[in-house]
């Protein structure tokens, strides 16, 4: 069974940084589509960013690039979330996700979820 763990939310402030991390048991994240989501009271899912097994990324929206990078430790099977300069409208539960191989059209949703972890940033 697969589960995906997310850990290192918490509250920031404004300017701060968060590095999140995805520790999955019974998968291997070299080969798999990573992928963070973020969903803030309210409001709906949405993908921030993927990682495909080529270590290609991808970004959901223009609003993290530049200061979001996905990236992955295959020694330590750890998909991880380097946050910079974060503002308020980051705020969100984020959730960690993957995918068998491919990562086509993976803003709509992957097939394994983690449980996600909170992102708090305060003006």
């Amino acid at each position: 069974q697969v589960q995906l763990v997310e850990s290192g939310g918490g509250s920031v402030q404004a300017g701060g940084s968060l590095n999140l991390s995805c520790v999955p048991s019974g998968y291997n994240v070299s080969g798999a589509c990573m992928a963070w989501f973020r969903q803030a009271p309210g409001k709906e899912r949405e993908g921030v960013a993927a990682l495909w097994p080529s270590a290609n990324n991808d970004y959901g929206m223009d609003s993290v690039k530049g200061r979001f990078t996905i990236s992955r430790d295959d020694a330590k099977n750890t998909l991880y979330l380097q946050m910079n300069d974060l503002a308020p409208e980051d705020t969100a539960q984020y959730i960690c996700a993957a995918r068998d191989r491919t990562c086509s059209g993976w803003w709509l949703g992957l097939d394994y979820w983690g449980k996600g972890t909170l992102v708090t940033i305060s003006s």
